[in-house]
């Protein structure tokens, strides 16, 4: 009798297989980078200077590069591919590359010419004067190139992405935080180093990063068979349709930031330890986000997109249907461990130094509250695109503004029973309206699609 999956479901788990392991070895590293950066750095200005200037990169990273782009690209580009061979494709994917080319120079020079009123603008409380003031406009400048350099990364691993090929664009994070490390670890050889040294260090290492990533970026397309250069652009059919799928899907995605913003501000207004105790919970919480949800979102977008351009209806079902199948039999061990032992998990991952019992019973409850939500936030990863790969990116955004309505309101009634546990309740009650709607939206569709083939 054969246990291991065989066909179309070994295929798929063999590409989650590959996204998850970089992934997981991304979050290592990453883990590593903190360790260096604290060791080296410390947590005084010299490190909030750094960090300062990094946050720029990262909010980017995290609103464009791992959702809207990808949400809005790889379905044109698989429709594109589908009817008009890879060519057609390929100079649509050359012509975006080309607009967001130009668009980032413009910004770059902008950012390296008007650092510090930027940093005023985007960061509260910054103190644009002194030295700590001036090193951090120097930090930003920096590593504001590598803006640049990932909006580009973008467009080539979403390339690849789509034609299968997913451990480049998975494993480029990885030299993000292996150059912040080697760079802040060459400092150590230094005698007698200023301060200043070693966020200067970390912050090249942000620049040298960007050149990396794109170079693996660059050569993992030669063993495809793809060549992907900038070309100038034009607001031809492709371009309109992945402008307007882009719009709603970028929007969306800040819709999640809303709810983090309110986190924020009422787990400071909470007894003192809330918002460390949200992290903490929260740094558990997102390991079976990033190694399944992501990575079965990642492998399902491109397969579907294809699917549905070639009107293979029945064949991109069966595709979601066995990620919404895997991502149960995957979740269910994380889900049963942050309900039943949150306690021992928090001992065993922070319980050192200055984090006693208290710190232990307040994140383990709030982990508990955020295992509530677990199952369908990583279903969410395999019901959302199934509406991207079909071009329409409007559902899933005032879907998501819909749970986050539930999330918020709920935030403000919890709060008080539940301590900073029930703003990780209100969370998993919003992932779970968002994810029945679409669910009800899909299959009206779906029956509605029947109807219309039957009277047809």
């Amino acid at each position: 009798m054969k246990i291991w999956p065989s066909g179309g479901a070994a295929v798929f788990l063999k590409r989650v297989g590959t996204v998850s392991g970089f992934t997981m070895l991304s979050r290592l590293t990453g883990f590593l980078r903190d360790v260096v950066l604290a060791w080296v750095i410390g947590a005084g200005p010299f490190a909030d200077a750094f960090f300062i200037a990094l946050r720029i990169p990262n909010h980017f990273r995290a609103l464009f590069a791992e959702g809207a782009f990808n949400a809005s690209f790889v379905p044109t580009y698989a429709g594109t591919l589908e009817r008009d061979g890879q060519a057609a494709a390929l100079g649509f994917a050359a012509r975006v590359l080309g607009a967001l080319a130009a668009v980032q120079v413009v910004v770059l020079v902008a950012a390296e010419i008007w650092t510090r009123g930027l940093l005023e603008l985007i960061t509260p409380g910054f103190a644009g004067v002194g030295e700590i003031g001036d090193l951090t406009v120097m930090l930003t400048r920096i590593t504001f190139p590598y803006l640049l350099f990932v909006t580009l990364v973008t467009v080539w691993g979403a390339v690849l992405n789509a034609h299968h090929r997913y451990a480049a664009a998975a494993g480029a994070p990885v030299l993000f935080n292996v150059a912040i490390v080697a760079c802040v670890g060459a400092t150590l050889l230094v005698p007698a180093r200023s301060p200043h040294l070693a966020p200067t260090a970390a912050a090249i290492g942000v620049a040298l990063a960007g050149v990396a990533e794109l170079a693996l970026l660059i050569w993992a397309m030669r063993p495809a068979g793809l060549t992907l250069a900038p070309a100038r652009p034009r607001l031809d059919a492709g371009m309109v349709t992945f402008l307007k799928r882009l719009g709603p899907a970028t929007v969306g995605s800040g819709a999640s930031q809303i709810a983090m913003f309110v986190d924020t501000i009422l787990a400071a207004a909470l007894p003192v330890g809330a918002v460390s105790a949200m992290y903490y919970a929260d740094r558990l919480y997102q390991l079976p986000i990033g190694v399944i949800a992501i990575a079965i979102g990642t492998v399902l977008l491109p397969e579907l997109s294809r699917r549905f351009a070639a009107k293979d209806e029945v064949g991109a079902r069966r595709a979601q249907r066995r990620a919404v199948l895997w991502s149960i039999v995957l979740t269910a061990p994380f889900v049963l461990a942050f309900l039943v032992i949150p306690d021992w998990l928090v001992k065993i991952a922070f319980a050192r130094g200055a984090f006693d019992a208290a710190a232990v019973a307040r994140s383990a409850a709030t982990l508990q509250a955020y295992a509530v939500g677990l199952l369908a936030i990583v279903l969410l990863r395999s019901v959302v695109p199934g509406f991207h790969a079909r071009g329409d990116t409007r559902t899933p955004m005032w879907v998501a503004f819909a749970g986050i309505a539930v999330n918020v309101a709920l935030k403000f009634t919890l709060t008080a029973p539940f301590d900073v546990a029930g703003l990780a309740l209100a969370t998993s009650a919003g992932a779970w309206v968002n994810l029945l709607l679409l669910v009800a939206i899909d299959r009206r569709r779906a029956r509605l699609a029947r109807g219309s083939a039957a009277d047809a």
